[in-house]
Parts: structure tokens; C-alpha cells; sequence
């Protein structure tokens, strides 16, 4: 197992280890309860766009892909998950206002590295199955950092925006982010009583 295959197996408890820290140095204020619920609304407005274009394959615990989405979000930037991912993180330690700005740094640091390495073995996949249709979308398109211009819209998947799709790729993330948000405002009650 390489270990872009362990960090995209385990990419659900990989958190952990940020969050532990962050609940309980957390010292949230109302200010930064609002700006990081912000963040995180765009994180995962990033997330929910991406995964109704791809749907359920996005849950697998295997690299692997039945098809190359180059639309929606994929059209601006390869990875959209995983950039609305470290949003969402950073939006939450922004929440929680814990051990700023150490933990903010070192967790996008760690989330990066853990994406270096699933983007590395994902893309290792996408280049042998889709040849140099992936490679045209490699080479125009940004890993992590979107473009202002689009992918070729003649060149783009013909996928449908499917939002029902959507919202059932997306509950376990919902979920772990309403824990993380709840977590947040039972410190900041806790604190502030």
C-alpha cells in the first residue's frame, strides 16, 4: 500500500489528530465563529459543486474513476474535493481560535502533504486510463489553486449537474462538519458562561 492509498482509505479519520488539539485549545469569540462559518460555507460549497458532477465514486475507499470530470469546478481546478476540504479545515480552526496561528499553519500543511500523496497515486490512475485526454486536462488545469479561465468547454465531460447526487455524496461530510461546528459553540458557551 503506498501511502497515497493509506491517506485516501483513512481520509476520513485522518482529521483526527487536528481536531484533538483544536477542541481543546479552542478559545472561539462571536468574531471568529462568523468568519470561519464563512469559510467553511465556501469550502463546502466548492465540495457540494464538485460532487454533483461526480457523484458517488467520490466515497470510494480505492483510487479509481469510471469517468474524467473536467466540468463544473474540475473545469477551473483538478481537485475541487480536496481544495474545498482544507477550506473547510481552516474555516474551523478558524471557528475554534485555537492556538492561532500555529495550528492554522501546521493543519494546512498536514492536510497538503496528506493530499500531495492521494493526488499523486489519483493521478498516477487517471494518466493510465484515460491517456492524453488526461494529460490535456493535466496540463491546463491547476492542481489545487483554480484558474480564472475554464477547461475547454469542447473538450469538457458532458456530465449532468445532478444536486439529489449531490447531497448523498455529501452527508458524512456534513455530518463531521456540523460535529466540529458544534463542538466549537458548546466551547465558546462554556467559555463565555
Amino acid at each position: 500500500m503506498t501511502t497515497g492509498q493509506f491517506f485516501f482509505k483513512y481520509r476520513s479519520y485522518t482529521p483526527l489528530p487536528f481536531l484533538i488539539p483544536l477542541f481543546l485549545f479552542g478559545r472561539p469569540t462571536l468574531t471568529t465563529l462568523i468568519i470561519g462559518f464563512i469559510v467553511c460555507l465556501i469550502g463546502e460549497a466548492l465540495r457540494f459543486w464538485g460532487v454533483s458532477y461526480a457523484g458517488s465514486e467520490t466515497r470510494t475507499t480505492k483510487v479509481g474513476a469510471s469517468t474524467l470530470v473536467t466540468q463544473g469546478p474540475f473545469a477551473y481546478i483538478r481537485n475541487p474535493l480536496y481544495a474545498g476540504d482544507m477550506i473547510i479545515y481552516f474555516g474551523i480552526s478558524i471557528m475554534a481560535n485555537s492556538l492561532f496561528p500555529y495550528l492554522q499553519i501546521v493543519g494546512l500543511l498536514y492536510f497538503y502533504l496528506q493530499y500531495y500523496f492521494i493526488i499523486k497515486d489519483e493521478e498516477d490512475f487517471l494518466r493510465n486510463k484515460f491517456k492524453e485526454k488526461y494529460n490535456d486536462y493535466y496540463n491546463s488545469v491547476n492542481k489545487l489553486f483554480p484558474n480564472f479561465k475554464q477547461y475547454d468547454s469542447e473538450k469538457q465531460s458532458k456530465l449532468k449537474l445532478d444536486l439529489s447526487a449531490g447531497f448523498n455524496s455529501e452527508k458524512r461530510t456534513f455530518q463531521a462538519m456540523s460535529f466540529s461546528i458544534l463542538m466549537i459553540l458548546l466551547i465558546y458557551v462554556l467559555i463565555h458562561n
